[in-house]
């Protein structure tokens, strides 16, 4: 099943105003990218060191609760660092739980204030939410690292967005792709081609969300298990 949309498009007479989209997007669907992204857009993280037995986990949308707590647990029963792209009005509903990744020394990304889309939104509003969303995090756990993380929702970029934010932001992707949040998927085909698609230094996308709990409380276990036993460690970004 095709789970990857790769579009470039070329216009004419294009409007010189902000609110226009670019006319460059991506969005990743592959369980698995393509080695050839990473290749094109080198300045984007995709995976990181391939010589070491190294995963690097990542979980979208949060924090929420239950959700998210449970992720914590599952995490330190492996000793397993993690890096959480928050959505920026979760972190502010939701501030015990924000405190708890924290607490557990895992590493914090930007994945806007409204998790909104990069081809729905225009370039001045769409860096209000990536500055609105920082906000959020630097009052919840203060000051943040001088290049900090960003990931967008949906995995939606344009061209012209990805250049503004490479002056303040590393920009990550990913590798393997766990798909959690789509309920058509049953828990044990999400577990098996997630692990199919992991590789060493690959950087992992779970979700810290209601609409993926059912698939993530199945998968993120054994998925911790299965690397664990073959003597990989989980290391934030």
């Amino acid at each position: 099943m095709c789970l990857f949309l790769f579009s470039v498009c070329f216009c004419k007479n294009r409007p010189k105003t902000e609110t226009r989209l670019s006319c460059f997007a991506i969005v990743i669907r592959f369980f698995k990218t393509p080695a050839l992204f990473s290749w094109i857009f080198r300045k984007i993280w995709w995976r990181k060191d391939k010589t070491e037995k190294t995963l690097y986990l990542t979980f979208d949308d949060g924090p929420i609760p239950d959700v998210t707590d449970f992720v914590l647990e599952e995490l330190a029963r492996y000793q397993a660092k993690a890096t959480f792209f928050c959505v920026g009005e979760n972190v502010i509903r939701h501030p015990a739980i924000a405190q708890k990744i924290k607490a557990h020394s895992h590493a914090l990304g930007n994945h806007t204030h409204h998790h909104v889309k990069a081809w729905q939104t225009s370039l001045g509003k769409y860096l209000q939410e990536v500055e609105q969303c920082q906000q959020a995090l630097e009052k919840a756990f203060g000051p943040s690292p001088q290049k900090k993380f960003f990931r967008p929702p949906h995995g939606q970029l344009t061209f012209s967005l990805l250049q503004k934010l490479n002056a303040t932001y590393q920009v990550v992707m990913w590798s393997s792709l766990s798909y959690d949040f789509d309920a058509t998927i049953a828990p044990e085909e999400c577990l098996r081609r997630t692990i199919s698609a992991t590789k060493p230094g690959s950087i992992v996308v779970f979700h810290d969300s209601l609409k993926a709990e059912r698939n993530l409380r199945f998968v993120l276990p054994r998925f911790l298990a299965h690397f664990s036993g073959l003597g990989y460690s989980f290391k934030h970004l």
